[in-house]
């Protein structure tokens, strides 16, 4: 095999002759020229084939046929990290710039996957779910397939319909749907099975997406009553088990695996009041971390056995600003002025919980009164503090007073994730508050302001090729050094708001926007 300068090679297999050149654009040129001993079709066919698949994977070109089945499967891409090992991609960026293709799509705050050669996301119009797979190489609607909706559960915006982030296993898509439940594609739109879910019952709506860890397609409904997680086998669909969790209530935060030194893979989940982790196997909760917010939303950071996640749940659960109720009996004695065995709006015990906004939200059965249940919760959250922990994995049972490494309890986001990333910790807050933290200790290496980029954030951090990319709600790009002591490389706009996170892969930034799916590359 020679080897060209632009990277690419010429070679001979059975007198068949290839040549490969032009690898660094975004389509590279692939020339065979026959050789004598290669007239039967299929023969030649096959071992075409052959030659391109292990060339393209070999040399990471940018043809259908040369996309990697695993390299953004999820939301947040491999297990969540929001990491691609992509190279050559573009700092300077925008609807008029550096775009290979650009789709309009229907609404959907679900955010890309990538497939071998598609594109998977979610979206609604009106009374209509679907589920759409374009093509990757030219943005082109290949499919688009209706999912019924059975109902319509609560929702509050910004949430909507199609929130949560299909996943992939390179060839198929699973989707999962709050107002339907879970269903199968493959990568031509052919439906593979589907598996009804639900009514669910939480208070902005469904946000977690199904992950797959190995063949089990895994999810966590967390609901105002009756949570649950449930694994299901990504080939049939059918259910392997289905486990409740007592304790756990408003949550929307996705699951991650994690592979201890000896053992099957856990499922390691952000719960609310706790992290988690259940046998991929059966279910069965292994520890917890008791000590998180109330009501989780980011996907934890994994690296070496350590995990680093944020949760924020209510202003009052700010160090020093906590809200302590009596147990209920107290409260019944103290606070139920009408003597009906609940506590009404007018009676709770603060002026804050009597806001009509915090009230709703606690009364989970909407009879206008708290019951114990409710009460309790309310007590609990309460309680709870908002914060950044780093949590060491493993164990068995309660490992609170030992796996917690660290906290940083100043302001945490309320959405966006953490991104550990060339050994530092990266962390984005409403207002383009950029924050970086020593990992091993939590301590501030910086803190700085995005200028330009000060709205609120919804979409969680991305990186690669040592440069961070940070979305705003309006649409407004950062891109950063990858360092402790980072600098803002660049600042663009998109001219519409994003509450999905970015994809990326193959050289190539996937950024949906409310009203298209933009694929960014180097034109030149």
């Amino acid at each position: 095999m020679r080897v060209h300068e632009d990277g690419g090679c010429r070679f001979e297999i059975s007198n068949f002759k290839f040549e490969i050149s032009n690898v660094s654009r975004p389509q590279a040129t692939i020339r065979a020229s026959e050789g004598a001993l290669m007239r039967d079709p299929r023969q030649r066919m096959k071992l075409i084939w052959m030659v391109l698949t292990i060339i393209a994977v070999t040399l990471g070109l940018h043809p259908v046929s040369a996309f990697l089945s695993d390299d953004w499967p999820q939301f947040r891409g491999p297990n969540g990290t929001g990491i691609s090992r992509a190279l050559n991609l573009p700092v300077d960026f925008g609807p008029d710039r550096n775009v290979l293709w650009k789709t309009p799509l229907p609404p959907g705050h679900s955010s890309p996957v990538l497939g071998r050669n598609r594109v998977f996301v979610t979206g609604f119009e009106g009374d209509k779910l679907f589920v759409i797979g374009l093509d990757r190489a030219t943005g082109k609607i290949v499919w688009q397939r209706p999912v019924p909706r059975l109902r319509a559960d609560r929702l509050r915006k910004p949430n909507n319909p199609a929130s949560p982030s299909p996943v992939t296993d390179g060839e198929n898509v699973y989707a999962f749907f709050q107002d339907f439940g879970l269903i199968s594609f493959d990568s031509w739109g052919r439906e593979r099975w589907r598996l009804p879910l639900g009514p669910f019952s939480l208070y902005y709506g469904f946000g977690a997406s199904p992950v797959l860890i190995d063949d089990n397609l895994v999810l966590p409904c967390d609901q105002d009553t009756t949570s649950f997680l449930v694994a299901v086998d990504k080939n049939s669909g059918k259910v392997r088990w289905r486990v409740n969790r007592p304790g756990v209530i408003s949550g929307y935060s996705t699951p991650v695996a994690w592979k201890p030194e000896r053992g099957p893979k856990q499922i390691v989940i952000a719960e609310s009041f706790q992290l988690s982790s259940y046998s991929i196997e059966n279910g069965e909760r292994l520890w917890y971390v008791r000590g998180l917010a109330c009501e989780m939303k980011s996907i934890p950071s994994v690296a070496n056995n350590m995990l680093y996640i944020n949760g924020w749940g209510w202003p009052e659960n700010q160090p020093g600003r906590q809200i302590y109720l009596p147990a209920w009996e107290e409260a019944l004695i103290k606070h139920d002025a009408d003597k009906d065995g609940k506590i009404s709006q007018s009676e709770m015990p603060h002026e804050r919980l009597k806001q009509e906004a915090y009230f709703k939200a606690l009364d989970t059965d909407e009879d206008g009164t708290l019951n114990s249940r409710e009460w309790e919760i309310c007590r609990a959250m309460m309680a709870a503090e908002n914060g950044l922990l780093a949590i060491r994995l493993g164990g068995k049972g309660d490992m609170t007073r030992t796996a917690i490494r660290w906290r940083y309890q100043k302001p945490v986001p309320q959405v966006p994730s953490t991104l550990l990333y060339q050994g530092v910790l990266f962390m984005v807050n409403d207002g383009g508050i950029l924050l970086s933290f020593d990992p091993s200790t939590g301590n501030v290496i910086k803190q700085g302001r995005l200028k330009g980029a000060i709205d609120k954030y919804f979409a969680s951090p991305v990186a690669a090729e040592g440069k961070v990319f940070l979305i705003s709600q309006d649409g407004t790009v950062s891109v950063v050094e990858a360092a402790g002591d980072w600098q803002v490389l660049a600042v663009n706009g998109l001219d519409d708001e994003v509450f999905a996170t970015p994809a990326i892969a193959d050289g190539r930034l996937y950024v949906r926007t409310t009203g298209a799916l933009y694929c960014f590359g180097k034109t030149e």
